[in-house]
C-alpha cells in the first residue's frame, strides 16, 4: 500500500531538487527515501526503479525548460527568437544544473513509451522546429540545425558552468557573438540538395 502523502509527482519534484543540490548522478532511491523519512522499498509503489525515476526527472526538467523557452520565443522570429530560445536555455542550465543534466539523459529502450507520450517532449520538438522553420529550413536540414544548436548551447553552458572560460572577455558578450554567428549560419544554411 502506498504511504500516505507520497506520490509520483512529489517524489519526482524532490528528486529534481536533490539533483540541483548534489548533482543528477548522485540522486539515488536511498537518498530520496531519506528525504521523506521512509525505507527505500516504500518508493517502489510509485517508481519502478532508479532509471524510471531519472527518466521522470528528465521529463519534468524538460517540461520546465521548454516552458521557459516558449515564453522567451513567443511572438518573435529570426534572430530575436533564436536569442530568446538560447537565453532561456542558458539561464535554465546554469540555474538548475542537476535538472539540466537530467535533460541530457539518453532514452533507454524501456523508457521510450514514457518519453514518447510526454507532452513536454512533443512541445520541445514543435517549438524548436517551429523556430527553425522561420529560417526556411525543412528536413533533413532541420535535424542538422537542431543538432548544431543543441551541441553549441550545451557545450557553451557546460564550459561556463565548469568555469572553463578564463579569458578576461565578458562571457555574456561571447554568448551574444555565438548567437549572432548561429543566426548567420541559419540564414545562409547550406541546403541539402535533393537526389
Amino acid at each position: 500500500m502506498p504511504r500516505a502523502g507520497l506520490t509520483v509527482d512529489r517524489l519526482v519534484a524532490a528528486a529534481a531538487d536533490l539533483a540541483d543540490e548534489v548533482g543528477f548522478d548522485n540522486v539515488t532511491l536511498s537518498a530520496l527515501a531519506r528525504r521523506f523519512g521512509v525505507k527505500d522499498a516504500s518508493l517502489y509503489s510509485h517508481v519502478k526503479n532508479l532509471q524510471d525515476l531519472r527518466t521522470r526527472v528528465a521529463l519534468l526538467a524538460g517540461g520546465e525548460m521548454i516552458d521557459a523557452i516558449a515564453e522567451a520565443v513567443a511572438g518573435r522570429a529570426g534572430r530575436q527568437a533564436l536569442a530568446g530560445f538560447a537565453g532561456a536555455y542558458r539561464e535554465y542550465a546554469l540555474r538548475h544544473p542537476g535538472r539540466y543534466a537530467a535533460t541530457q539523459l539518453p532514452v533507454d529502450q524501456a523508457d521510450r513509451d514514457l518519453v514518447a507520450d510526454a507532452p513536454a517532449f512533443r512541445r520541445t520538438t514543435e517549438i524548436t522546429y517551429g523556430m527553425l522553420r522561420a529560417y526556411g529550413l525543412e528536413e533533413p536540414d532541420l535535424t542538422d540545425a537542431v543538432r548544431l544548436l543543441r551541441s553549441t548551447f550545451h557545450g557553451y553552458c557546460a564550459l561556463e558552468a565548469g568555469g572553463a572560460f578564463g579569458a578576461p572577455r565578458d562571457v555574456r558578450r561571447s554568448w551574444e557573438k555565438a548567437i549572432d554567428a548561429l543566426h548567420t549560419a541559419l540564414v545562409h544554411w547550406p541546403r541539402e540538395e535533393e537526389d
